[in-house]
């Protein structure tokens, strides 16, 4: 058996923070940094969108405005982002009170998924510049709290002090992995949407503003926005019974890429479910099944014209009269979203829909293509005994599949607190 010092699971912003602050603080310690993924995973892969402005990235459940704030000021000296100008936001604002809608001023950078793999190369290089060993391909499947060990496909450590960063993909492992180790955790909420796929000439707002966040009505939102060079594309995911389904999602290449004139953005409707229904999980992983089913296998794409025109799209929607673009995702199923969208949310994001286009007139073009599902898995929300996320002795869980953050920042601020946890205990 291996012994360590730390041992990090997870690749992502998460676990990469933890890894940085201890081995800065405890140099001569031994430290391993291990995925399931070949390469280095998380957030930075895709996009590359970072928000430094509260409470953007932040669960109110475990971030206080002023901790998140100090944490922030870390991350951003760490990271040193290029922040991104913002025009006309006022204007904007403005618009959007009229009639009930808030736009958050967030400060925000993008690299792009290009600019975000050269920065995962940077940070990896640097880490094993440190000592620390980084071990892809490796999958955590089991601890055992009571001898401080854990167990992967391909060996089993000891450890002093374990931080487990899964992300949104690990979602599932962390939660039965919760449940063998007796943590008390709740997970009963999810968000679920569309992406959304139009001209940028149609969305003319991010030539100002790159990721406007907008809260609507009925906790609905918009997400993850990207232009210039954009795309949209699928995730897979496997079910706690071994199917799988996909929820897209959107990333853009950096400004050194050509731009496609197409910009994409995430409308979210955000649901808590009370008793008798204990996991949001397994409505999550319903829902992608049920748009497997209608999609043949793949997610499901309609033309706006078509869902007001109250019938399904179909192939020649995508090249005859409304076709102003082609998708670029195209390994997508023309189809009918209000067959398995559930009502109550669809509803909530068309009311929302149209709200936004009366804020930037355009976004409902017939031509705009709706897919679906968007899902976003990360309401694990474990009890803590302390406040650096530590669940157990000596097990510390961070970043958003452990519910402690949305995004990269707020992924990266979770690993700096949970490192001084460990750092406050050795």
């Amino acid at each position: 058996m291996e012994q360590y010092d730390y041992a990090i699971v997870g690749s992502g912003p998460a676990g990469l923070a933890a890894a940085f602050e201890l081995s800065s603080k405890r140099p001569g310690a031994r430290m391993v940094v291990m995925d399931k993924a070949i390469v280095s995973s998380g957030g930075l892969r895709n996009d590359c969108k970072m928000n430094f402005t509260f409470p953007i990235g932040f669960p109110v459940d475990f971030w206080s405005r002023e901790n998140a704030e100090r944490y922030l000021e870390r991350v951003t000296e760490f990271l040193a982002p290029s922040i991104m100008e913002r025009k006309n936001v006022g204007s904007y604002r403005g618009r959007a009170a009229k009639i009930g809608v808030e736009l958050l001023d967030i400060k925000q950078s993008h690299l792009g998924t290009d600019g975000g793999l050269k920065l995962i190369g940077r940070l990896v290089e640097e880490l094993k510049s440190r000592g620390v060993e980084i071990s892809l391909g490796e999958a955590a499947v089991d601890v055992d709290s009571a001898k401080s060990t854990l167990v992967t496909d391909k060996r089993e450590i000891s450890y002093k002090a374990l931080v487990i960063a899964p992300g949104r993909g690990g979602f599932d492992f962390l939660r039965k992995l919760m449940a063998r180790l007796g943590i008390i955790f709740a997970d009963n909420s999810i968000d679920v949407g569309l992406r959304i796929e139009t001209r940028e000439a149609h969305y003319p707002i991010v030539q100002d503003y790159y990721d406007p966040k907008f809260l609507f009505p009925e906790r609905v939102r918009t997400f993850c926005t990207n232009s210039r060079s954009a795309h949209v594309v699928k995730e897979r995911y496997d079910t706690a019974d071994g199917r799988t389904y996909y929820s897209v999602n959107g990333h853009a290449w950096s400004s050194d890429r050509p731009a496609n004139g197409l910009v994409n953005f995430a409308v979210l409707r955000s649901v808590e479910f009370t008793e008798p229904l204990a996991s949001g999980q397994d409505f999550a992983e319903m829902l992608g099944l049920q748009a497997m089913l209608a999609g043949g296998g793949k997610p499901l794409m309609q033309r706006v014209g078509d869902f007001r025109l109250g019938k399904r799209s179909k192939l020649d929607s995508f090249t005859g009269d409304l076709n102003d673009f082609e998708p670029t995702l195209k390994d997508c199923t023309p189809g009918d979203v209000s067959l398995v969208m559930p009502a109550k949310f669809l509803r909530s994001i068309w009311k929302a829909l149209k709200r936004l286009d009366t804020i930037v007139p355009g976004v409902l073009h017939p031509s705009t293509i709706m897919y679906y599902p968007e899902i976003k898995l990360y309401a694990n929300k474990p009890r803590f005994i302390d406040d650096h996320f530590q669940a157990l002795p000596g097990i510390y869980l961070i970043g958003d599949g452990a519910g402690t953050s949305r995004g990269i920042t707020g992924a990266w601020a979770s690993g700096l607190r949970a490192a001084d946890g460990i750092l406050e205990n050795d």
